[in-house]
């Protein structure tokens, strides 16, 4: 699902100070980019552009194009251009592909059509990249094509490029991988028959069309999935060996050793037997070289690195507790655990395989910051390197010299600075960017300063949250409150960093309410047993979470208790609909954003990680689900949706509404035609229209006596008659 990627884009911060001087309009936030944060490039930005003239490059027609999105060799003697790249779901896209000779400086085409993943081989030689389903490889030296697949067909047979249920779950899209040393290709294979097909309505002329894609719904056949081995000598293709079944392989990578072995990730459906199959291939035969088992589910992630001296690994795993760092041996004799602390994980930022070093980001000294860290590949010596509360987002140079720290904490804009690295110690070599303008814009309005929460909830944990305030805020009055929320497993939303409370945020402030965020069980950096308490009940411990911790600010002498809401997406808009049916003593609005009403309408790969199959758990899909509980609703809601969500369907708020009118309950409902999941545009107001909508139906249906209800947007303000 992976909302949580959603709220990192649409929302943009603030900081300190109370005194509101400007108001913060719609049209800062969502037009006029007022409160954008400066870019500062890591060590590789522009690094490229001094191999071409922008001039050279042109299309088929003999015009020039834009030239910033390209890939280069890594010899750096060929470009490949991408010129109007096309999206399709969240993570792949096609384009017109042009290849740049940088000897002498001419451009030709790919191939004719927009195609999928051009990936230059490690040697520099060849591009392999897919086209209407199936695998290609083109040979530069002597403009050659080789045509890998020919059984590729839209609905039935994917080769090289992912299903959707694998890009959207196990968040990749490219299904194909060159061994380091360009000698073969593994590609997956991904036979679609079987999956059952979605369709929605395209409203895009008189009679409209329909979309038909392969989505398989929790408990309903997966693509039967081989990994292939393509040997580019013999054009010999033969497929890697493993136990067959109702499985995935979420993951295949390379060793780095002198003969390339392919190591395929195999995982049972369960999600809970994680096994690593080494595989030669040549010949497509493996031999077992790791397995983990969970009680719960095992992560996957792209933490495994297989190291250049061809002898070991490193991966991250909660086999402890906690997501920690390991070190294996390829042939299973050495087992190192690297980090042992009660924190987790959140990143490797590198290895520095010479000094035998490893750089990673730790969530520390608490859940809601990061800091980088150092360990030996022994796990006998670990130094902290940044310092302090608050988010360090680190860039290592390639040669470990140096590094770029993006620091922020929740009341605070991003600083950008240079360190100087030797090994463990780093030294400031200067501050590159303080975000002036920035910071002198929340200056100008006034932004409020957000304070962290400690919330007990009713099973004896103490939950993380953030508030904020009103604007010249009175602790005599009452205030409503706003919760914002999304809550799935392992996301976080109440983090230190400049942002996880938004300028959207600040605006609701400004106008009277209390903005508040609580990270509910389930979520991410605790620990796993706290993120996996929710197995098998999805909702369950999350949405009581969200009611104790409303319970607890209607205790607080300047909340008004009758006035408290509830808003999110996707996930979150999952939480909004159980806060307004479950929690409808506490909760008098909410709204809904692209919700699941079932999870028996969502997809496997996510649905069964974390509850089983709905013939396994009957009880778990439907104790939780919002549309089972319309009859509970006291309060005000409003249930929003793209038509064309390839993700949530909008069959869940079809199914919803048909829940409420059967069961007489009033509602409103807003939806956008042709949108997806992220329900958003520029060109076409489409951003702008849903912000303002939901900001002006909070106003309206949460808003008291000490809020300024003036609407937003385009809206009409003028006060409504009365009969």
């Amino acid at each position: 699902m992976h909302m949580r990627i959603l709220f990192l884009v649409l929302f943009l911060p603030f900081l300190a100070v109370a005194q509101t001087t400007k108001q913060i309009t719609m049209e800062d936030i969502y037009k006029k980019g007022t409160f954008r944060s400066e870019f500062v490039p890591g060590f590789a930005g522009g690094s490229d552009d001094s191999l071409f003239n922008p001039k050279d490059i042109k299309d088929t027609a003999g015009k020039n194009f834009n030239t910033g999105d390209y890939q280069v060799a890594a010899d750096r003697k060929r470009i490949l251009f991408f010129n109007g790249r096309e999206p399709i779901y969240r993570r792949s896209s096609k384009s017109n592909v042009y290849i740049y000779d940088v000897a002498t400086k001419k451009t030709v085409p790919l191939t004719k059509g927009k195609v999928l993943h051009p990936t230059i081989s490690p040697d520099g030689s060849k591009v392999a990249y897919v086209f209407e389903n199936n695998l290609y490889i083109y040979d530069f030296a002597n403009a050659a094509t080789i045509q890998v697949t020919t059984d590729g067909k839209w609905n039935h047979i994917i080769n090289g490029n992912c299903d959707w249920v694998y890009e959207e779950e196990f968040e990749f899209s490219r299904a194909f991988e060159w061994s380091p040393n360009s000698k073969y290709l593994a590609y997956y294979k991904f036979d679609e028959t079987n999956v059952k097909e979605y369709q929605f309505t395209v409203y895009d002329s008189a009679y409209n069309r329909q979309y038909g894609y392969k989505y398989p719904k929790a408990g309903d056949n997966n693509s039967k999935v081989q990994i292939r081995l393509y040997d580019l000598a013999t054009r010999k293709d033969v497929p890697a060996q493993y136990e067959q079944g109702d499985i995935y392989i979420p993951r295949i990578k390379w060793t780095q050793d002198a003969n390339n072995r392919l190591v395929v990730f195999w995982l049972n459906r369960h999600q809970n037997d994680l096994r690593l199959m080494l595989t030669n291939p040549t010949t497509g035969a493996a031999t077992e070289m790791y397995r983990e088992k969970n009680k719960y589910f095992v992560e996957i992630n792209d933490n495994w690195q297989f190291l250049k001296d061809g002898k070991s690994y490193l991966f991250t795993s909660e086999m402890n507790g906690y997501t920690q760092l390991y070190r294996y041996s390829v042939d299973g004799k050495e087992k190192i655990q690297i980090t042992k602390g009660k924190y987790d994980i959140a990143d490797i930022n590198g290895v520095d395989e010479k000094n035998r070093l490893v750089y990673y980001t730790l969530a520390y000294p608490t859940p809601m910051d990061r800091n980088l860290f150092v360990s030996d590949l022994d796990g006998k010596n670990t130094k902290q390197i940044t310092q302090g509360t608050g988010t360090h987002r680190v860039e290592l140079k390639e040669d470990f010299t140096q590094f770029m720290d993006y620091y922020s904490n929740i009341n605070t804009p991003q600083v950008v600075s240079l360190y100087d690295l030797k090994k463990d110690k780093a030294t400031l070599n200067k501050v590159v960017n303080e975000n002036k303008k920035l910071q002198n814009t929340l200056a100008e309005f006034g932004v409020g300063k957000t304070e962290f929460i400690r919330v007990p909830n009713s099973k004896g944990d103490t939950l993380n949250g953030w508030m904020l305030k009103p604007a010249n805020f009175d602790p005599n009055k009452k205030y409503p409150v706003i919760f914002c929320n999304y809550g799935g497993p392992g996301s976080q939303q109440v983090a230190n960093r400049f942002g996880a409370t938004s300028m959207w945020h600040q605006m609701l402030a400004q106008r009277g309410f209390i903005v508040v965020s609580v990270d509910n069980t389930g979520t991410g950096f605790r620990g796993e047993e706290f993120k996996k308490k929710t197995y098998l009940q999805l909702g369950k411990f999350e949405i009581e979470d969200q009611i104790d911790a409303a319970k607890w600010m209607q205790k607080m002498p300047f909340v008004d208790p009758k006035s408290i809401g509830h808003w999110g997406w996707s996930f979150g808009g999952f939480m909004s609909s159980l806060a307004i049916t479950k929690g409808n003593e506490t909760f008098s609005a909410a709204v809904a954003v692209a919700p699941v009403t079932s999870w028996r309408f969502y997809d496997n790969i996510y649905t069964e990680r974390y509850m089983r199959t709905p013939q396994e758990n009957k009880a778990g899909y439907d104790d939780n689900a919002p549309i089972n509980f319309v009859n509970k609703i006291k309060g005000k809601y409003l249930l929003i949706h793209g038509t064309a969500d390839d993700n949530v369907h909008f069959q869940n708020s079809t199914q919803m509404i048909s829940a409420l009118i059967k069961a007489n309950v009033d509602f409103e409902t807003m939806y956008y035609p042709n949108k997806n999941h992220g329900i958003g545009g520029q060109g076409d107001n489409t951003t702008f229209h849903i912000w303002s909508k939901m900001t002006n139906w909070i106003f309206d249906n949460l808003g008291n006596e000490n809020v300024n209800k003036s609407h937003v947007g385009n809206a009409i303000n003028a006060p409504k008659k009365e009969f």
